[in-house]
């Protein structure tokens, strides 16, 4: 267990609280897991937390909670929830589609438990007799590996729709399965993850697609109707082209992320955007181009801006990520055009890397000119110093050559027609007029 949620947890003890480590930390434990999150109820309210506590801040305005500060580590502190039986507004508030808006209604441990999402998460671990409490059966759905919910589904799902997401990521990283009645609702209720605000949904896509789980989620989200609505744009194309380069592309993005977060590697929102967005990119530059008449490049550069608007409607993606991503996308012009000489200033750029990357997983999905671009690139940039003033060279000689056959073909042009007489100029090859 960490040190710092001992600390507070004795310090609520001492102070005459209950105090209880909760979900996701006594779960992992329990499963031999390392649990990276440790939570804390207490039956103190979010003031008298703070009055314990000088390294403490609260946040929070669906659902007050405290945050005590170690350095780095935050541990976070919860008031026990109650039910919504005869609270005001101040305090409860739904909306029409029964999501929680407001949720400060404080309670006991029996009640708090019945508020959990899931039976696996409702377990808490006293500190004052060092005894662990389950609810709705959680150690034997955790023993059964069963995701099972606490409660009706579907109202729990419309309190609040992000339980459809836990509910799929937890049963690929625990290697747990969705009980019957707690999947049943989810295709139907899935649209309602549409009125989650975008930000809330940048954080929930960083835990579903940065946790070593990709592709497992991705293909989870897809049976259950839950991708959709957070990637209208990609999931057009998937369901288009079932067999085309931009479902080849997701898997193998998610396949990459999974390595890379599994061998420790960093793992950036920026590449992943700018990788699952480029073929509804692609599709809109080109629709822009035909409507308006634009060159490739001028319609790609629009098309960024519109497809990277639509996205964030439903994710918000931050500027330091977003930006990145259209770096990486305007240098996908620029493969094709700086091979040779060029190439050796075209690696130096802060973005090449990402943008290699890309280039190799779209030669993977696609094939074709782009595969042997690709071919190109990598033979350059895994070559060594010698290799690639090689490599660049050949480039340039095939280039000089092409150039050479075409100005030898090009024939003489006709000599102007006189503008006194009107005659038509000769033919240089017969000297006879021409036509």
């Amino acid at each position: 267990m960490s040190e710092n949620a001992i600390k507070v947890l004795y310090r609520l003890h001492k102070s005459g609280f209950k105090a209880y480590l909760v979900g996701g930390g006594v779960r992992d434990i329990l499963l031999g897991l390392q649990p990276k999150d440790f939570d804390v109820v207490t039956n103190a309210t979010p003031e008298e937390i703070k009055g314990l506590f000088r390294n403490c801040r609260l946040i929070g305005r669906r659902f007050r909670l405290a945050h005590i500060v170690f350095g780095r580590d935050v541990i976070e502190v919860a008031t026990l929830r109650g039910h919504h039986v005869d609270s005001g507004e101040k305090i409860s508030k739904t909306n029409a589609e029964g999501r929680l808006l407001r949720d400060n209604v404080y309670g006991t441990i029996d009640e708090d438990a019945e508020r959990r999402d899931f039976t696996v998460n409702a377990l808490y671990y006293d500190i004052s007799d060092f005894s662990i409490h389950s609810y709705g059966g959680g150690l034997q759905d955790l023993q059964s590996r069963t995701i099972r919910m606490i409660g009706d589904p579907n109202t729990r799902y419309r309190e609040d729709p992000v339980r459809m997401l836990r509910a799929v990521r937890f049963a690929t990283k625990l290697n747990m399965t969705i009980e019957k009645d707690t999947a049943a609702p989810i295709s139907e209720l899935a649209p309602l993850l549409k009125d989650i605000p975008a930000a809330r949904m940048y954080e929930e896509i960083l835990k579903l697609f940065f946790n070593g789980h990709a592709l497992n989620n991705f293909n989870m989200m897809r049976d259950l109707g839950l991708f959709e609505p957070l990637f209208p744009l990609v999931n057009s194309q998937l369901v288009d082209e079932p067999n085309g380069p931009a479902n080849k592309m997701m898997k193998s993005i998610m396949q990459s992320t999974d390595s890379r977060v599994k061998a420790e590697k960093t793992v950036t929102p920026a590449f992943f955007y700018a990788a699952i967005l480029w073929y509804p990119l692609s599709q809109r530059a080109d629709d822009i181009a035909l409507e308006g008449g634009l060159s490739l490049y001028d319609a790609y550069y629009a098309a960024m801006g519109d497809v990277m608007e639509q996205q964030c409607s439903t994710i918000s993606i931050p500027r330091r990520f977003s930006t990145p991503a259209k770096d990486i996308w305007q240098l996908q012009l620029r493969f094709d055009r700086n091979q040779g000489t060029r190439a050796f200033k075209f690696i130096e750029h802060p973005k090449f890397r990402a943008a290699y990357d890309l280039l190799l997983l779209r030669a993977s999905a696609e094939g074709g000119a782009v595969a042997k671009s690709a071919a190109w690139w990598k033979s350059f940039v895994e070559g060594g110093e010698e290799q690639r003033s090689v490599i660049a060279r050949s480039v340039n000689k095939g280039s000089r050559n092409r150039n050479s056959n075409q100005r030898r073909r090009r024939k003489p042009s006709a000599k102007k027609t006189s503008e006194n007489t009107g005659e038509q100029a000769a033919s240089p090859s017969t000297d006879k007029p021409a036509g």
